[in-house]
C-alpha cells in the first residue's frame, strides 16, 4: 500500500474511532456524576483505590498485551499468515497462564495489602473485600480479551472496535442507573455489574474474531522459541508498565495512606477528566500505530520517522485544543459536571492534564521502540526515571507537603523521561535529535506560547460561566489551528491540503 492509501486508511480509522470516542466520552462524563451521587464520595474513592490494587498486580499481563500487539502487527506487515496463527495461539496460552498467576498474587499479596495497609473505614471493609473479588474477576476476563483486541487493531478494522466500545459505554450508563435500585450494598452491586458487563464484552470480541479471522482459532503451540521471544519482549516492556503503574496506582496508594479515600475520589475524578481529554489523541494514535510498525517491517525508516514527527505534532495539538479550555475553566467545568466535588480535584486535574500534554511527545516514539523490538534499554532507563515519582511522592507527603506535590513530582519525572527517550531512540534508529526537537518540540512550544498570549487575557477578562467556556473553547481551537497552519506546516504541506480540499469541493476522489 502506498503512502496515499496508508493516509486514507489512517483517516478512515481515526474517523471511526472518533465516533466511538464521542459516544463513550459523553456517556462516561454523564455516568460519572450519577455514580458519584449514588455511591457518595467515600465509596467512589474506595472503588478507585481498591480496583487499583488489582491493576498493580496486573502489570505482568498488560506487558504481555503490548508484546502480542507488536508481534501480530509485524507478521501482518510481512504477510506471513502461518506465523500469524502461531503468534495468536501462543498469545492466548500465555495470557491465560499469566492471568492465573495474577489471580494467585492478588488473592495473597493483594488481600494482605487491602486488609492491613490501606485507609478504609471499618464499616466499609466488608464491601471493599467483595469489590476486590469482583475486580479480580473483571481483570481476569479483561486479560483473556487482549489477544482478540490486538487482532482487530492489527487488521485495522476499527469499526467493530468502535461499536463494541459504544456497547460498553452504554452498558455502563445502564449500570449507573441500576445502582439506584440495588438489592444489596451499592458498592458491591456496582462491582458485580461491571464484572458482568466485562464478560459480555469479551464474548463479543471473541465471537467476532472467530468469525472474521482464521488465525484466531486457538491451537496449542509447542514452539518454545516463540514462547521465549514473547515472554522476553514482555519482560522488558514490563519495566515500562511498572513505571506507568507507579505514577498511576502507586501514587494513588500513597494518597490513600496519607490522606484517605476522599482525596482518592478527587484523584479518580481528575483522571476521568484526563481520560476524556486524551480520547481525542489516543484515537489518532490507535489508528496510526499499525502504520508505524508496518513501515518499519518494510524497512522504510525515513517514511516511518516522518510519520512519527507528524503524529507527535498532531497528538499534541489535538490534546492542547481540549486541555487549554478545560484548564482555564476547570472550576466551572467540574461544577457543571458534578455539582459538588472533593477538595483538590481542580488542582489535581490541571497538573495531570499538563503531564499528559508532555507525554504526547513521547507516545509515538514509544511505538518505534516496539516496532524495532529493542525495548530493553528504553524501558529500563525511561521506566526507572518515571518510577522515581513514587518514592519522591511518598517523601514529599512524609515531609508534610500538600497532595498537589505528588503530581508535581510526577510531572518532573515525565519531562526527564521524554529527554532520555529521545537520546536512547538514536541508538536504534538513524534520525537527527536536533531536527526532531526543532520540528516537533520547538514548534509545539512556540504555538502554545502564542496561543496562551491570545487566549488567556481574553478568557480572564470574562466572568466565569458557560459563555466564557464557549468563548475560550472556540478561541483556543481557532488560535491553535491558525498558528499551527502558519508555523507547523511548510509550504508544500499547505499546498497539498489546498489541492485535497479543491478536489473534494469539485467532487473528485
Amino acid at each position: 500500500m502506498g503512502t496515499g492509501g496508508s493516509n486514507k486508511r489512517i483517516a478512515r480509522n481515526t474517523s471511526l474511532l472518533y465516533i466511538r470516542m464521542l459516544g463513550i466520552m459523553c456517556v462516561q462524563l454523564y455516568t460519572s456524576r450519577i455514580i458519584l451521587t449514588s455511591l457518595g464520595v467515600v465509596d467512589f474513592g474506595l472503588y478507585g483505590v481498591v480496583g487499583g490494587v488489582v491493576i498493580i498486580f496486573s502489570t505482568l499481563v498488560s506487558a504481555l498485551g503490548s508484546a502480542t500487539s507488536r508481534f501480530f502487527t509485524v507478521e501482518l506487515g510481512r504477510n506471513d499468515f502461518d506465523q500469524l496463527r502461531k503468534v495468536f495461539s501462543t498469545a492466548v496460552a500465555l495470557h491465560c497462564a499469566m492471568a492465573l498467576v495474577v489471580v494467585l498474587v492478588c488473592e495473597s499479596g493483594g488481600l494482605w495489602f487491602l486488609n492491613t495497609q490501606m485507609d478504609i473505614p471499618a464499616d466499609r471493609m466488608y464491601a471493599a473485600q467483595w469489590l476486590f473479588q469482583f475486580s479480580v474477576a473483571t481483570a481476569l476476563f479483561t486479560f483473556i480479551q487482549i489477544p482478540y483486541n490486538a487482532a482487530i487493531i492489527a487488521h485495522e478494522e476499527m469499526g467493530v472496535y468502535a461499536y463494541v466500545g459504544l456497547l460498553e459505554a452504554f452498558g455502563k450508563l445502564i449500570i449507573a442507573y441500576l445502582i439506584g435500585i440495588s438489592p444489596i450494598d451499592r458498592l458491591i452491586w456496582y462491582g458485580l455489574l461491571l464484572m458482568v458487563l466485562q464478560i459480555i464484552v469479551v464474548c463479543v470480541y471473541c465471537l467476532y474474531c472467530l468469525y472474521r479471522y482464521n488465525e484466531s482459532r486457538f491451537k496449542l503451540q509447542r514452539d518454545k522459541t516463540l514462547y521465549k521471544r514473547m515472554l522476553a519482549y514482555s519482560s522488558y516492556d514490563m519495566i515500562g508498565n511498572i513505571s506507568v503503574m507507579a505514577q498511576g496506582q502507586g501514587l494513588n496508594m500513597v494518597l490513600n495512606i496519607f490522606c484517605g479515600p476522599v482525596v482518592n475520589a478527587a484523584r479518580a475524578i481528575a483522571y476521568q477528566v484526563q481520560s476524556a481529554a486524551t480520547q481525542f489523541s489516543n484515537n489518532f494514535l490507535t489508528a496510526v500505530r499499525p502504520q508505524i510498525i508496518k513501515l518499519y517491517a518494510k524497512n522504510d525508516i525515513e517514511a516511518m520517522m516522518k510519520l512519527v514527527q507528524q503524529s507527535s505534532i498532531m497528538t499534541y495539538m489535538l490534546m492542547l485544543m481540549v486541555i487549554l479550555p478545560l484548564s482555564l475553566d476547570i472550576n466551572f467545568v467540574l461544577s457543571l459536571w458534578l455539582g459538588e466535588y472533593p477538595k483538590y480535584t481542580d488542582s489535581f486535574t490541571i497538573i495531570i492534564l499538563v503531564n499528559t500534554l508532555v507525554n504526547a511527545f513521547r507516545n509515538p516514539r514509544t511505538t518505534v521502540n516496539h516496532a524495532t523490538g529493542n525495548i530493553k534499554l528504553p524501558n529500563l532507563v525511561t521506566g526507572t526515571v518515571l518510577c522515581v515519582a513514587l518514592p519522591f511522592g511518598y517523601l514529599l507527603m512524609k515531609l508534610g507537603f500538600n497532595p498537589n506535590s505528588v503530581f508535581f513530582g510526577m510531572l518532573a519525572t515525565t519531562i526527564v523521561a521524554d529527554v532520555t527517550n529521545l537520546i536512547i531512540l538514536k541508538k536504534y534508529v538513524d534520525y537527527s535529535i536536533i531536527e526532531f526537537l526543532k520540528c516537533v518540540h520547538l514548534k509545539c512550544i512556540f504555538v502554545t506560547s502564542i496561543v496562551l498570549l491570545i487566549v488567556v487575557p481574553i478568557t480572564m477578562s470574562l466572568e466565569p460561566g458557560f459563555f466564557r467556556l464557549i468563548v475560550c473553547t472556540l478561541l483556543s481551537i481557532s488560535a491553535i489551528f491558525i498558528t499551527s497552519w502558519m508555523i507547523v506546516l511548510d509550504k508544500r504541506q499547505r499546498n497539498r491540503i489546498f489541492k485535497f480540499v479543491k478536489r473534494k469541493v469539485n467532487g473528485k476522489n
